[in-house]
């Protein structure tokens, strides 16, 4: 009996999704450029994903996939929910695949907001992520507004760098870091 390589086949559609996007642009994605880019026919597309809204929505879910990777090393490392939030992306370093990989997802995720849209499962899968990430720095700390501020610092230092913008003198930073965190220590018990 043989199986069918699902998983590696859905990988790759989201692959050729997210380098059309990155390539080309939303006007070019349809379904029929993004299977021919992963070398499956339209159909095999439609067995994982059932519109362009799901397939768009399946790309927002891997970014969400991906990040929470990187999360769960960051927090096996000692690290809490919030310092792994408000850490810059390093998509120069060589050994973080991972890191690659979520900095290449997140472009192509900006990429589906090109243009005028209407999707609705790709407007939930975002409201998800993003809830999960709030949620979880609300549960790190007990004024909700510290909460929403690194949320919202982490995510405008985030979109610098995407959009290659020069970033805070590290030295600032970790202090920003440090006011933010109000010596706080995250993740325990309060």
């Amino acid at each position: 009996m043989t199986t069918r390589d699902t998983g590696g086949t859905r990988d790759r559609i989201l692959d050729a999704l997210e380098s059309l996007l990155l390539d080309k642009g939303m006007s070019q994605v349809t379904l029929e450029s993004v299977a021919a880019g992963a070398g499956v026919s339209k159909g095999g597309l439609l067995y994982h994903f059932k519109s362009k809204d799901a397939l768009l929505a399946g790309l927002i879910r891997r970014l969400g996939e991906r990040a929470d990777q990187q999360l769960n090393h960051a927090v096996a490392a000692g690290r809490s929910l919030a310092e792994w939030y408000l850490q810059a992306p390093q998509p120069d370093d060589a050994d973080e695949a991972l890191e690659l990989a979520v900095h290449r997802s997140m472009l192509a995720a900006m990429r589906t907001l090109d243009g005028p849209q209407d999707f609705d499962e790709t407007d939930r899968a975002l409201d998800e992520v993003m809830a999960k990430w709030q949620a979880g720095l609300d549960s790190e700390f007990a004024d909700p507004v510290q909460a929403q501020l690194v949320g919202l610092v982490g995510d405008g230092v985030y979109l610098r760098a995407l959009l290659g913008l020069p970033q805070v003198a590290p030295e600032l930073y970790r202090r920003v870091v440090a006011r933010l965190l109000d010596g706080t220590r995250p993740g325990l018990p309060r």
